[in-house]
């Protein structure tokens, strides 16, 4: 996430707050502060025992990591959001066993802290008894050792309960998945688990919008774009397979020369479907006119500027051999419609968003077609070459 701020390294993960962070800690200030009438000292107490939950949840998510390392999945970095965190990692292993060590270490790593919570609980002055756990509620905003122990503990131990829930992608979901991907394909586990943790959203939203629990309405919300969105991805990994950039990219495109001016955009727009021109010096790929750019510069510009002179230059162009889903996310992450081909400095075409799609179609239908053609090196694709 590129609107995250660092806060510090655990075992060489990254761990970052992302910009909205504050918003939890004021929403609480106010909730236990202002709308609970605790004062100053309740907005201090919501703003500690918020604190205190979001170390839990770093816990919980070095869990997640610490599985993951094992089975060599590399975790690029730890964010903090006002309803949570998330551990990014490069992949998910498709691997039943190994997903579900990584799921549930999370959890589990909230049950071992409730264990050595529960036996640190004398030195908070707290038995953990049932009576002093059913007056949580009656201690909640004062600003004691005592009551901020039995909020931590209890949150904790929620955390660890809720996320088990088989509500994907949350981590009892992903458990889920696990468990039916030993029995069934493991795009069809990840279906069902996707439909389930949807309708699960739903019930949190109507749950809370009965009750006038906002944060629900919205972790509702997360659970279905969420589950959908991953969804979508493994579906998409799983089309588009092993095949390659060589399989689907457009050849004999149109590049522009770096000295010629805007005006020749324009006429290679008008007499051509390209709307991306890679910018060539003598067979080198030197910079990208998106369409976009083009439309930007001919507001401030004139025909007759060199395309040098608005042309992006820091483009990162695609090899032949790059994996086609990975491009894809790459594309879809930088939101751009198309990325040059080059291989050995010499440019060689683009693989456009329409390249993809074609791709896509093509192997969803050869795979329902049940035709073996899923290796790469069968070539089940032919490149495309515009007119």
């Amino acid at each position: 996430m590129n609107n995250a701020i660092r806060l510090f390294r655990v075992g060489g993960i990254q761990v970052k707050m992302h910009i909205t962070f504050p918003l939890i800690l004021i929403w609480a200030a106010l909730s236990f502060g202002i709308f609970n009438q605790g004062g100053w000292e309740g907005a201090l107490y919501g703003v500690l025992v918020t604190s205190l939950i979001f170390v839990i949840v770093v816990l919980h998510e070095l869990g997640h990591s610490a599985a993951a390392r094992r089975y060599d999945v590399e975790v690029q970095q730890i964010v903090l959001l006002p309803l949570g965190g998330v551990a990014q990692m490069e992949r998910i292993p498709e691997e039943p066993g190994q997903e579900l060590v990584i799921a549930i270490a999370g959890p589990l790593v909230n049950f071992v802290l409730a264990v050595v919570l529960a036996l640190a609980a004398p030195l908070a002055g707290q038995s953990l008894s049932a009576a002093s756990l059913t007056s949580l509620s009656a201690s909640i905003g004062t600003l004691s050792l005592g009551s901020i122990f039995l909020y931590v503990f209890v949150t904790n131990l929620f955390i660890g309960v809720f996320n088990l829930i088989p509500a994907f992608p949350m981590d009892g979901g992903r458990i889920l998945r696990a468990l039916l991907a030993t029995r069934l394909r493991y795009t069809q586990a990840t279906s069902i688990a996707v439909s389930i943790g949807q309708i699960l959203s739903w019930g949190f939203g109507l749950w809370g919008f009965l009750t006038g629990n906002f944060l629900l309405i919205i972790l509702a919300i997360f659970i279905y774009t969420g589950a959908g969105q991953e969804g979508r991805l493994v579906q998409l990994r799983y089309v588009l397979g092993d095949l390659t950039v060589d399989q689907a990219y457009t050849r004999n495109v149109e590049s522009i020369g770096m000295g010629q001016p805007l005006r020749e955009a324009v006429h290679h727009t008008l007499q051509s479907f390209q709307s991306s021109f890679p910018i060539c010096d003598h067979g080198r790929l030197v910079g990208m006119l998106p369409y976009q750019k083009l439309l930007d510069a001919l507001e401030n510009q004139t025909l007759d500027t060199p395309i040098q002179q608005v042309m992006n230059r820091d483009v990162q162009p695609v090899a032949p051999g790059d994996a086609l889903i990975d491009v894809q996310i790459r594309m879809s992450r930088e939101r751009v419609d198309a990325l040059p081909v080059v291989q050995d400095e010499q440019f060689l075409g683009m693989l456009t968003s329409q390249d993809l799609n074609e791709a896509y179609r093509l192997a969803a239908a050869l795979d329902r077609a049940n035709l073996p053609a899923r290796n790469s090196a069968e070539r089940p694709l032919s490149p495309r070459t515009t007119p």
